[in-house]
């Protein structure tokens, strides 16, 4: 597994990296600037017994003193004494509901006297720029994996363009794992390397929580000159980088994402596929929970009297049988035959489309799976003694 590396001089975007130490005080200040800004600020906040991303006013609205165990089919949360404001990890929430909307109006058509006379209007996204705050680094590494999917083709999604481009992202380094985790092993966590315009590592304290903060773009600088803050002292650096080191120890999870690609290439007719068969409900949960699936289509809708009609563009999922429907019939007509399709994209022809894996090692898939189905031992399943993907979970 991948070590915690010390707070590198630059950026992954190559500008100049400073490092201050702030109080939750001065986050809160922070805060309270960017929604004077106009900003909608996004964070994960607790609802019932749960934490869901939702619109903030401080830092009285985040998890502070919560705490989240996860496991396969199973999700607790309860009240911690450790009074962490994140000590919480993820929810079943992605960021990608707000960057790619699970439902969208795409255009409206009206039709006034004669029927010859329609009038179309297509619809132009109104929401404010977002600020979101408490991005893990594995979820930093699923949004630069639909950025290349929304922006990096011929024709850029303009609602996802927008949105992207005007949000402020503030990143939380993990300080603790939970059982799904497997970011280590995959590179994309648990410490935000790039893709952030300010990230925190939070260092509890008995009195008030202080937070180690590194700049990595022009305006992340600019925002952290808005508030208090201090220079960060060595003490203060190696306590961040030993608690960030702790979220990597933690994690028994893991995958080769080169080997399990080769792996699952190699396994389109393994046995296993008929095993998942009897389990996996086809309810779609891990698409819609995971933050790199980007499947959607489109629903024509009209007026009982057929003078207005709407598109709208909604997520999909690849274990809906009608997603792989042409004419003539489905291409994928068993259970087992959509998990090999998700698990052989995700993991394998993922890489040969956009340049990595497409799994990010957050584990929402496992916890919010109903049946406890778990990608990584999938893969074990399929290669039992190791000879590819190595040893199975650590202990």
């Amino acid at each position: 597994m991948q070590a915690d590396e010390a707070l590198a001089p630059e950026s992954a975007t190559g500008e100049l990296t400073k490092t201050a130490v702030i109080t939750s005080s001065a986050l809160d200040d922070l805060l309270t600037s960017l929604a004077k800004d106009g900003f909608s600020v996004i964070g994960p906040t607790r609802r019932g017994d749960t934490i869901v991303l939702g619109e903030i006013g401080g830092t009285r609205d985040l998890p502070d003193g919560w705490i989240d165990h996860h496991a396969p089919g199973k999700y607790r949360l309860e009240h911690s004494e450790t009074n962490r404001v994140f000590d919480c990890t993820i929810g079943a929430h992605a960021w990608k509901k707000y960057l790619f909307p699970a439902r969208r109006r795409l255009w409206s058509a009206s039709r006034n006297g004669s029927p010859a006379s329609v009038e179309f209007q297509s619809e132009e996204s109104d929401t404010p720029p977002y600020a979101f705050v408490g991005v893990r680094a594995c979820d930093l590494a699923a949004i630069a994996i639909q950025d290349r999917v929304f922006m990096g083709g011929s024709h850029p999604d303009p609602v996802y363009s927008k949105r992207r481009n005007t949000a402020v992202i503030i990143a939380v380094n993990c300080t603790r794992a939970v059982d799904s985790c497997f970011c280590a092993s995959m590179g994309t966590g648990p410490r935000a390397t790039g893709g952030f315009d300010l990230a925190l590592t939070e260092i509890p304290h008995k009195a008030r929580t202080a937070f180690v903060v590194e700049t990595g773009s022009p305006r992340g600088a600019e925002l952290l000159s808005r508030i208090a803050s201090r220079p960060a002292d060595k003490k203060s650096l190696a306590r961040a980088r030993s608690l960030r080191q702790q979220a990597v120890d933690d994690q028994h999870r893991t995958l080769d994402p080169d080997a399990t690609r080769q792996l699952l290439l190699e396994s389109l007719n393994h046995p296993e596929w008929k095993t998942v068969d009897e389990r996996c409900l086809s309810c779609g949960n891990c698409t819609m929970v995971c933050p790199t699936c980007f499947c959607s289509t489109v629903e024509d809708t009209t007026d009982l009297t057929g003078t207005a009609a709407e598109r709208w563009q909604v997520w999909d999922s690849c274990f809906n049988p009608d997603h792989s429907y042409i004419h003539g019939g489905y291409v994928r007509k068993t259970t087992g035959s959509r998990y090999r399709q998700w698990i052989t994209h995700k993991l394998a022809t993922w890489k040969d489309q956009f340049g990595t894996s497409g799994c990010v090692g957050c584990g929402r898939c496992i916890t919010w799976c109903p049946v406890a189905i778990d990608i990584t031992e999938e893969v074990r399943a399929i290669d039992p003694n190791g000879r590819k993907v190595g040893p199975g979970r650590r202990k």
